[in-house]
This record gives C-alpha cells, structure tokens and sequence, in this order.
C-alpha cells in the first residue's frame, strides 16, 4: 500500500524542486530467514515500492536499506532522490514480517518529461530451457506460474509500465536470446497487435537446478532440505521497430523446503511464502523497478487505426495518460530489406499533428492542427506524444 501524504513545492533560484512524503508498507517471508534478514528484505521491498511508484531511481536499492539497518534511529538522508527515510512501524504475523516506512523523495533530474505517459508491455509466458530439472517437486508449470507472479507484481508496483498478459501461449523463445538478429518479427507483431502493446517482454528461465543438500545425513530427524537455484534472462522487444530496447539476467537461490518426493504446487500461496518463492519475488521485484528504468523516458507511440481527412483513431487513450488537449505527432512507417534478406523498420518523421478530443481507455480520437487536410497518412502510420513546453517543466539540476 503506498499513499502520498503531502506535496511540498520548495522554490530555490528560480528552480522548481518537488518533495513528496509516502507512507510504504513493505513485506517479506520469515520461512528460511532470521528476523534481521526478514526486516532487511521487507525494508528493501517498501523503498523498492515508493522508489518505483514515486518514478525516482538510486543506483542501488540495496545500499540504502543496509544504510537504514545500520543506523539505530532508522534514519537516512541525503541519498540520491531519497532524502530523508523514517521507520513508523513493524511487525510479525505467521510467516510474514512487514515494516512501514516513511519516505521523502525528491524530483532530481535524474527524472524525464515522457514517464508522464504510460507504455502497455505484453507480458508474454516464459520457457523452462531445461525441463528435466523441474522433476523436484514436478514443478513443470513454473514457467507459467512465475510468468502470472510477475504480471500482478508489474500490475501492482510499477508506474510507467502499464503490464498486458498475454500468459495463455507458450511461445519458443530461444532466437530472440540468441547472438544472431534474425528472430522472427511477425511474432512480436502478433504480440502487440493483440495485446494492444508497445513493447512485447519475452522470458527463459534456464536454470531451477537443486544445488546442494543443506542438513546432515546424519541428523535423521530433520527433513529434507536443498538449496535451489534460479536464473532467467529477460528481453523486451519495441514492437515499432522490432528492435531489442533492453536485456538483463537475473540469479538467485533460495531454500527449498519440500520433501524430496512431495508434489508442489506452484500457484499456491505455500509455494510463493517460501523461502524459494520469495527469493524469485524478490527478482520479480528487481524487474519491476529496472523495466520502469529502462521505458519510462522513451516517447510513448501508438498506431492510427482509422483515418479520414480531417480525423485519425488512434490506440492509446486513458491508460496511456492521454487526456484531450495532448497533441500527437504522425511518422510513417515502411520496411527496408537490407543486402541479406532481412527486414529493418523505417520511420520519417511528417510536419503534421492533431489535437486529441476524445478519449477512451484504449483509444482515442484527434483531430488536423493543421488548416491544409492530413496527407499521405496511412493505416498503421505511427503517432508520438508530442511534449510540449518543456520550460514550464524544468526540474531540478
């Protein structure tokens, strides 16, 4: 849960700097950790949360959370966009340690004019690489299960990235993680055209491999107990362009606390607040916050979906943050095929722009600026955000 709780606008040499305060509760599981390791993570996940929902980035997450554990008022200032971080409370309930953190984050420039507007990622089912290591628990839907986890964690968490599902498909993903650049483009066209998304993330999880027993032979009358690793690659795809606009790998290992025999079920709360689960958490989390990074400060496009002389229907509307008033600007879009065969995608930008006058969740239709007709616009040429009056917006240096 993250609420502001007041808006202070501070005015220094004619700059405008803006500090907002939120109220954040963060959570962790105390399955396979101690209560210092339980409060670290739910202090980690809280600055996670208002770091993300606030639209400001540090360069790590992790350095300001061992910066308030190491002090004893639980008090840290001065770093990066956090300027100021107050423990309020904590507690622990059954397997669920949380802490509620006061923030004070400040607008830097590290901040950009374009996260004002929102971009629909489809979020597509990831492919287990290697099947055979799912045998431990017969967890061999984890790839869909952990794909429907980090669709509600993008859904719950980020602000820029407006998360579409997109879960039901398997898809064979390995050329889109290959060295090579002739992965099929009709694939990410399909994607988006269905999802009605900008950019279409693709996932691998390549490793989920029992690492090493963690009790002694010796002690019979414990269970079971076995480190499990888990790695995925991820890679999201602009469906504009077909290009590949960013790539990260995740690794970590939890505790995997099932008996050896027993069956697991993947979407079950048991599953998730464990120790293994919450480490995969914790990546989804890291993801949430690094595709926020990576799209927030790329212009939001869409596609004109009907024209006529004077009128364009275009597939953003409110859950992008278009409003009327916002003015668009039209690119057209071709392919070139280059020496080897394959297909580039080509934009030139046009002179023309409409006004929007009508918005839908989804859609939105926008009216010729111009006093000349619209010309030479097409079906599926592109529209940007035009921003304007940027002066009206500078932030602070």
């Amino acid at each position: 849960m993250i609420k502001a709780i007041t808006l202070l606008i501070l005015i220094c040499v004619s700059t405008v700097v803006k500090a907002e305060w939120y109220e954040v509760v963060g959570y962790a599981s105390t399955q396979g950790r101690d209560v210092a390791q339980a409060r670290q993570a739910a202090v980690k996940d809280a600055i996670t949360q208002a770091l993300i929902f606030s639209g400001a980035t540090v360069s790590s997450v992790q350095s300001v959370a061992d910066g308030i554990l190491s002090q004893d008022e639980i008090k840290i200032k001065s770093h990066g966009e956090i300027q100021q971080v107050n423990m309020v409370s904590e507690s622990k309930e059954g397997d669920q340690y949380s802490v509620t953190l006061h923030l004070d984050i400040y607008a830097t420039k590290g901040q950009c004019l374009e996260q004002q507007f929102n971009k629909q990622i489809a979020i597509t089912q990831s492919q287990l690489i290697q099947p055979h290591q799912a045998r431990l628990g017969q967890i061999f839907d984890i790839a869909k299960a952990a794909s429907q986890r980090l669709f509600n964690t993008l859904n719950e968490r980020t602000n820029a990235v407006k998360p579409i599902p997109y879960l039901n498909s398997a898809i064979n993903v390995k050329e889109y993680f290959s060295q090579q650049f002739d992965y099929n483009h009709a694939l990410i066209e399909t994607i988006a055209m269905n999802s009605n998304s900008q950019y279409v993330l693709l996932s691998q999880i390549t490793d989920i491999a029992d690492i090493d027993k963690l009790n002694n032979d010796y002690a019979f009358w414990q269970s079971d107990e076995y480190a499990r690793s888990f790695k995925i690659d991820f890679a999201l795809y602009d469906a504009m362009t077909y290009e590949k606009v960013w790539q990260q790998h995740y690794a970590t290992q939890g505790v995997w606390p099932f008996e050896k025999t027993k069956l697991v079920d993947v979407y079950s709360d048991r599953f998730w607040n464990s120790h293994y689960g919450q480490e995969i958490q914790e990546v989804f989390n890291k993801v949430s916050q690094d595709l926020n990074t990576a799209v927030s400060c790329i212009p939001t496009k869409g596609k004109i979906l009907y024209l006529d002389a004077e009128q364009i229907v275009i597939n953003l509307g409110r859950v992008h943050g278009l409003e009327p008033g916002t003015t668009l600007s039209i690119m057209h879009q071709s392919n070139i095929i280059t020496s080897r065969g394959s297909v580039v995608n080509s934009t030139v930008q046009t002179i023309e722009q409409v006004k929007v006058i009508n918005v839908n969740m989804q859609s939105a239709t926008a009216v010729n600026l111009n006093t000349r007709p619209l010309s030479n616009i097409q079906l599926n040429d592109i529209v940007q955000i035009k921003i304007k009056n940027e002066n009206n917006f500078a932030l602070d240096e």
